[in-house]
């Protein structure tokens, strides 16, 4: 993967090979600008006097893990790749633990007040002061005075918020750090008409090269991209959409009715409901039969069952579409369906960051994966405001200070550590937890700061590079 590179007045310039990096660095030409993502900053070129070409963030957004990927457009060179972990679960548990706790101290101290459902007062009419209905600038007696106002954009919750303005942040990131030109984001993970419908015809995306990947990518999303009756024990890479009750007695296409199965099972099962072949492989003391007895139970509920990660994607697309138009660049919408489509085309295995290399039409038909390490962000927030800690009563217990630094370090820095000697002898790369004394933590052990040098400021992001899955 490439390595960002800036003018000497901050503008972005073409990214660069590592070991051109490593040559402007050891020659003193460049000096480094920022570790995550790695990026260098040019003493002696400016964008005046460099040849720049477009580039497209291409944007994956998922429940839990986003995958970025940014493509030249000229050659159709994926160049760099990363995969944002939400916190959004995190976020949700945190919420739920302080509002019992409120409601506990509210019982404890106030005991004495009416509960209120709503402490929201809406705002007075224009035309009389009384007050307005919600989303309305008049009261309901002068409502035929003066138009209603428009309805603001429905506010997400805390959880919701946090994918979208993590994507949104490291979409900036990359526009500062890369001359971007264009931003390509999967704007629905499947046609939902076309899932109700499979056999749906007259448009010509239905009829066209993309007919059944919609229905598909919405089973395997469901079903975990693996077998739902021996759950990958049969090993067979090969998976299809598989009726559970049989057409040929009665079985509709509709989605509820569908599931995902490797090709052996699919032949195994035959015409038999998942009840039936339950049933006729009770005595089999095989490893294989034996999971497929215990899913043919289940496989009817999850077929059923809700998709949380699907519905967090679903509330939050139109918010992060609408926040990227705003950026100034163009936006490209694709569906899920085509996104399996470019993957299968180009032969590119499962993964979030190779999913965004390959959303909507502009993906090129030579598109090719550059080599290297992907770097996996998670998501860790900017710590707390609480200043009072409290057990599990909602008693407080301990009181933190209001600084967030101390001796130029703050909890989430990146460091490397020079440890001496004792059972971590050695140097040490990793986040730090700071403590308002002379010992801090570091993967597990204490270090004094002195042994500390700064490496990455704490952005609220957790930061490590993996192999990617294309060589």
């Amino acid at each position: 993967m490439r390595v960002f590179v800036l003018g000497n007045n901050g503008r972005p310039l073409d990214p660069c090979h590592p070991a051109r990096a490593r040559n402007l660095l050891k020659s003193g030409r460049a000096v480094v600008f920022r570790r995550f993502p790695f990026t260098i900053i040019l003493k002696d070129r400016d964008l005046g006097h460099s040849t720049v070409h477009p580039h497209r963030v291409k944007l994956d957004p998922g429940g839990r893990t986003t995958g970025v990927a940014l493509m030249n457009e000229n050659t159709g060179i994926v160049i760099w790749g990363a995969e944002i972990e939400h916190r959004g679960a995190q976020i949700h548990l945190r919420m739920t633990a302080r509002a019992s706790l409120r409601r506990a101290r509210r019982n404890r101290k106030t005991r004495h007040r009416a509960p209120r459902f709503l402490n929201r007062h809406p705002a007075p009419c224009v035309v009389c002061g009384k007050n307005a209905r919600h989303g309305h600038k008049t009261c309901r007696l002068h409502t035929q005075t003066r138009p209603c106002a428009p309805v603001a954009p429905r506010r997400l919750p805390p959880s919701l918020e946090s994918r979208v303005a993590n994507v949104e942040t490291w979409t900036k990131r990359l526009i500062r750090l890369t001359p971007v030109a264009a931003i390509s984001m999967e704007l629905v993970r499947f046609d939902l008409q076309k899932v109700e419908n499979p056999e749906i015809h007259g448009l010509e995306y239905q009829q066209g090269t993309l007919a059944g990947y919609e229905v598909k990518e919405y089973l395997l999303l469901k079903f975990g991209h693996q077998c739902a009756y021996c759950g990958g024990l049969s090993k067979d890479l090969v998976l299809e959409v598989e009726h559970e009750t049989p057409r040929s007695r009665g079985g509709t296409d509709r989605v509820s009715n569908l599931a995902i199965a490797c090709d052996t099972c699919n032949d195994a099962k035959g015409k038999r409901t998942p009840e039936e072949w339950a049933e006729a492989l009770r005595d089999s003391q095989k490893a294989i039969d034996l999971a497929r007895v215990a899913n043919c139970s289940r496989v009817r509920v999850q077929s059923k069952a809700p998709l949380k990660d699907a519905a967090a994607v679903n509330a939050t697309r139109w918010a992060l579409w609408r926040r990227l138009s705003g950026l100034g660049l163009p936006v490209e919408a694709g569906s899920g369906g085509r996104t399996k489509f470019n993957r299968a085309r180009l032969g590119l295995p499962k993964e979030h960051w190779l999913d965004a290399a390959c959303v909507g039409a502009s993906t090129p038909e030579g598109l090719r994966i550059e080599a290297g390490p992907i770097i996996r962000v998670t998501a860790t927030g900017h710590g707390r405001r609480q200043r009072c800690r409290t057990d599990k009563y909602g008693l407080p217990v301990q009181h933190s200070v209001r600084r967030k630094r101390f001796l130029g370090f703050q909890t989430g820095d990146i460091v490397r550590a020079v440890m001496p000697r004792g059972k971590y002898e050695g140097i040490r790369i990793g986040r730090i937890a700071i403590r308002f004394r002379l010992s801090f933590r570091l993967s597990g052990t204490n270090v004094h700061p002195k042994r500390l040098t700064l490496l990455h400021r704490a952005d609220g992001y957790a930061y490590r590079q993996e192999r990617a899955g294309v060589v």
